[in-house]
């Protein structure tokens, strides 16, 4: 597999991404697009991307967003309530243009995963298909809890440190950036499911039954409420992160389901 970074652009500001190609010649094979979490960046994303790449002989593409990783700072602090619905509408086609990806196959996860609906939702003829992790389509008590408790690690000192080994200077405004902005009173009544209609396409719907983040409600009114074939997926004795915390699973499900695409 050859891999090639590429820096993308836009209105000013610098994203690092990275392209998996496995065949060099064009073809109407979908090509797989990473989206990562609230607090992730390229290297979080491990080697997950290169196995479900060598596992379905298709072309992949991971980048992050800006303020994450190597990418440009973030600007505002927190941010705008709306911001995962700019990130699917307007950010993300943007990116796929840039990169000349006219068939995408979206992998997301938490947040990625709902930057992925969002996409489907405004932009349904213009993928394939979406893969969705730990997405949130409305604010839970649960998920705040859990974004206390991982803001009483940072400010206290013990997840900082772990989170600069791959955000650098851009740790403090990603995490307050995601921290900040999920706890304002604003945000407790953000709810994308009237977006869930509009997507027509197929969809994989996955999350870990112990996650820490978001209940199977979650899971429920993605695939209640999409007008496309939606397939759920309970992880077992898995929490937020099932392409770590259950990785031959979770692999074996989405082949299963892309083979099942073609």
């Amino acid at each position: 597999m050859k891999t090639i970074f590429q820096d993308i652009t836009l209105h000013s500001q610098t994203m690092r991404a990275k392209h998996l190609i496995l065949c060099e010649e064009k073809s109407d094979r979908p090509t797989l697009v990473f989206l990562h979490e609230g607090l992730g960046c390229l290297e979080l994303w491990k080697d997950f991307p290169e196995k479900l790449c060598q596992e379905t002989g298709l072309n992949g593409f991971v980048y992050e967003r800006i303020g994450f990783g190597k990418s440009s700072p973030l600007g505002l602090v927190p941010r705008p309530i709306d911001y995962l619905e700019r990130e699917g509408r307007d950010v993300l086609p943007a990116v796929l243009k840039q990169a000349n990806i006219e068939r995408p196959l979206l992998v997301g996860h938490s947040d990625g995963g709902s930057i992925a609906l969002i996409y489907a939702a405004f932009h349904p003829n213009k993928l394939v298909s979406a893969i969705t992790e730990a997405a949130h389509v409305f604010v839970e008590d649960v998920t705040l809890l859990g974004i206390r408790k991982a803001g009483e690690l940072y400010f206290d000192g013990a997840l900082k440190p772990k989170l600069e080994r791959y955000h650098g200077g851009n740790t403090d405004k990603a995490f307050r950036g995601w921290h900040d902005t999920w706890l304002t009173p604003e945000f407790a009544k953000w709810n994308m499911e009237k977006l869930l209609p509009h997507i027509t396409c197929p969809l994989l719907v996955i999350q870990g039954i112990n996650d820490e983040y978001g209940t199977q409600h979650q899971v429920q009114s993605i695939v209640e409420n999409s007008s496309g074939p939606a397939t759920p997926f309970m992880v077992p004795d898995c929490a937020h992160i099932p392409h770590f915390q259950s990785q031959d699973l979770v692999l074996q499900s989405m082949v299963n389901f892309i083979a099942k695409l073609a």
